[in-house]
């Protein structure tokens, strides 16, 4: 099992910046860097999606909306994912959950964290 917890979030004005972080954490034989890890959101009526992937190699990938203006990045040293988000936009307002995922012999394997509220005033 892993466990994931996000913090970070808050309300913010347009224009303005926050970073999330997510502490990854699970059983004596975690290995956070065998994991990919990504940032999804989730905003009132409307379905998760993705915010920004990174793999356990360290390619990262992100939605047109927010490229240019959010960067993910992981520390293997210390179990930890960050989303750095600048140039906020009203329409960023969601709440943020940390994933990570791992295939191991054909079997997928998720985890999800409990999100971080952002909130983004215009």
């Amino acid at each position: 099992q892993v466990q994931l917890v996000e913090s970070g979030g808050g309300l913010v004005q347009a224009g303005g910046s926050l970073r999330l972080s997510c502490a990854a954490s699970g059983s004596i034989s975690f290995r956070f860097s065998s994991y990919g890890m990504g940032w999804y959101r989730q905003a009132p009526g409307k379905q998760r999606e993705l915010v920004a992937t990174v793999t356990s190699g360290g390619s990262t990938n992100y939605a047109d909306s927010v490229k240019g203006r959010f960067a993910i990045s992981r520390d293997n040293a210390k179990n930890m994912l960050y989303l750095q988000m600048n140039s906020l936009k009203p329409e960023d307002t969601a709440v943020y959950y940390c994933n990570a995922n791992r295939v191991v012999l054909s079997t997928s394997y998720r985890y999800w964290g409990q999100g971080t509220q952002v909130t983004v005033s215009s």
